[in-house]
């Protein structure tokens, strides 16, 4: 498949500025050298606590906050640097569903509206045409022309965020960022909205970035998974070799905490010591090693590389060296 998306090194560093003239006295490492690739039609789940950088990599990889360093290569073509104007034309290839599907949509506009807004600032669909991509829209979502009249309060929780989909739609995007989309829905609900994405992925060819911390989502969505922890990969594979085969300790904590459909099956729970480091203060080395159960000697000295194992499964540990 065709690589459409190239992160190297991408590095998102904030500022902590103090006193009356705003000196910077430190910084947040939000994401901290994160490298992925995304091909055309996969989906590439991006998972982890809490504050691990997920949402953050989403938004640096969209351009929607600067990013401190590293290269997102679109299609080839570097769009890390770019001015405004030639960032606004890729606008259309990159689009985002939010995490809360009320907050995300405008209380003083019709759906009408909140679909028509980004057709319009892009000069897209007039008139009759306009109302017909519109219609069009709602359908592909599962909802009907009727709600177009509709304002986002008359909604419920699950619709709303059909609309959003509908939203990030409207321009015939390649790709599409979805930030933790169906966690702030009951679980009936988050079984449509993601079979809805599926379908949606078979018939216009997109690629998505899932951004989750529901591990049983991420299995039955997505076709590679990177596992991020205190703004660092630290393991990245296919969905396989990710949970038939997880080779970081984090990983296997994470995956030890995922609920069992059966209960008479029994599952060995891990249960990490102490909190999430400082993204102000990380740790020395390996960023983990405070909390690891299986730390060795060197790794309170250097930070381990990302190794390629067999395949496409990487990790970054020296269990793995």
């Amino acid at each position: 498949m065709k690589t459409l998306l190239q992160v190297d090194g991408l590095k998102v560093h904030f500022p902590i500025k103090r006193g009356v003239l705003g000196r910077t006295v430190g910084y947040v490492y939000a994401v901290d050298d994160v490298s992925f690739t995304l091909r055309q039609g996969e989906t590439l789940g991006l998972v982890g606590e809490s504050g691990c950088g997920k949402t953050t990599t989403g938004l640096g990889v969209l351009r929607l906050i600067p990013t401190t360093s590293g290269r997102i290569l679109y299609n080839g073509q570097d769009i890390t640097r770019l001015k405004a104007q030639e960032l606004r034309r890729l606008r259309r290839e990159m689009q985002i569903v939010f995490q809360d599907p009320y907050s995300s949509l405008n209380p003083r506009m019709t759906v009408n509206q909140i679909l028509a807004d980004p057709l319009d600032t892009f000069g897209l669909y007039r008139g009759r045409e306009r109302s017909e991509r519109i219609a069009f829209l709602l359908e592909k979502v599962g909802l009907s022309p009727e709600h177009g009249r509709r304002y986002p309060h008359e909604f419920s929780g699950g619709q709303r965020q059909r609309i959003g989909i509908a939203r990030a739609l409207a321009l015939d995007p390649k790709i599409v960022i979805g930030d933790e989309p169906v966690s702030a829905l009951d679980v009936s609900i988050q079984a449509q909205i993601i079979n809805l994405l599926l379908d949606l992925q078979r018939e216009f060819g997109l690629s998505y970035i899932l951004i989750a911390h529901d591990l049983a989502v991420v299995e039955y969505i997505c076709d590679r998974v990177a596992v991020m922890y205190l703004g660092k990969i630290v393991e990245m594979g296919t969905y396989e070799q990710i949970y038939n085969d997880p080779k970081h300790p984090y990983t296997e904590a994470l995956l030890s905490a995922v609920p069992v459909p059966n209960p008479k099956a029994t599952r060995h729970r891990i249960l990490l010591q102490g909190d999430v480091p400082s993204p102000i203060h990380p740790p020395a080395g390996c960023h983990f090693h405070p909390r690891c159960p299986k730390r060795l000697d060197i790794c309170d000295k250097e930070r381990p590389p990302l190794k390629t194992l067999a395949g496409d499964h990487q990790v970054r540990c020296f269990l793995h060296s």
